[in-house]
């Protein structure tokens, strides 16, 4: 990782996250969270403020960038949740198998690389009556918007730590062995190619 990775993506991340509507989008779902929870992409800590404390026993919190991790230590250090750091990626979860009650993910399949590999995993830990937790934005369903997210991809990729404005969330869930229980979708406040959002709950496939 370099200077712009760990020092300038990590302030410009926070800030693009923490804005009113993504806020009150964390607010919808965080708050569900139960028992031993797994955050994927914990990042500045935004969604610590939303759990609901006396439903939550513990967090691990996946998060990869040391400057990330930084940021976060403010809000991990004002709270009384037990929450514990792992530094690594998506794709590698140092838990075992059938051993959380929650996966929470939000605005971090965006960014994954091997996306069916970090939802492999995701179910691996995942208890059998466990449910996967998500809010993310991605693919619009508005054929303009989508040829601007599919031109612009690229580029903005490069200047925003790997996210990716196009992807297919529901899709990315069911070829992940998720099967959806709850689903909601629309546009938030700020530009449209980023503010497409989606979330619900989902359980892992039998």
């Amino acid at each position: 990782m370099g200077f712009y990775d760990e020092r300038i993506l990590p302030h410009m991340i926070n800030m693009a996250c923490s804005t009113s509507p993504t806020q009150k989008q964390r607010q919808k779902i965080v708050p569900l969270a139960k028992g031993e929870v797994l955050e994927i992409g914990f990042g500045s800590g935004l969604n610590v403020p939303f759990y609901d404390a006396a439903n939550v026993s513990r967090i691990w919190a996946l998060e990869p960038s040391a400057g990330m991790r930084a940021k976060a230590v403010p809000m991990v250090e004002a709270t009384t949740l037990d929450i514990e750091f792992i530094d690594l990626p998506g794709e590698e979860i140092p838990l075992e198998s059938n051993s959380v009650d929650t996966v929470l993910v939000t605005y971090s399949l965006c960014t994954i690389a091997d996306t069916d590999v970090a939802l492999e995993g995701m179910r691996r830990v995942l208890k059998p009556d466990g449910r996967l937790l998500y809010c993310e934005h991605g693919l619009a369903p508005d054929h303009k918007v989508v040829r601007w997210q599919n031109r612009l991809n690229s580029p903005w990729k490069k200047i925003a730590g790997g996210c990716n404005m196009n992807r297919d969330i529901p899709t990315l869930l069911a070829r992940g062995g998720f099967n959806i229980k709850t689903d909601e979708r629309m546009y938030i406040p700020g530009l449209q190619v980023l503010s497409y959002n989606y979330w619900g709950s989902a359980t892992a496939a039998k």
